[in-house]
């Protein structure tokens, strides 16, 4: 198997290495943003709010 990296990859990687803080940090950052949970009321709201898309977009009506 081929297990070609770029030097950027390798230059990534060894930074992680040997700065283990990082990626404590990135971790506690991605939880702000991705690792959300959203309460049930605005997700019904969410869902209520959606319009229904057309068939066809371009359809003038």
């Amino acid at each position: 198997m081929y297990h070609y990296q770029s030097e950027t990859t390798q230059f990534l990687n060894q930074y992680l290495k040997d700065h283990p803080e990082v990626s404590a940090e990135r971790l506690k950052n991605r939880n702000l943003l991705w690792d959300v949970t959203l309460n049930p009321e605005d997700e019904a709201n969410f869902k209520a709010a959606r319009v229904p898309r057309k068939p066809y977009a371009y359809q003038a009506d």
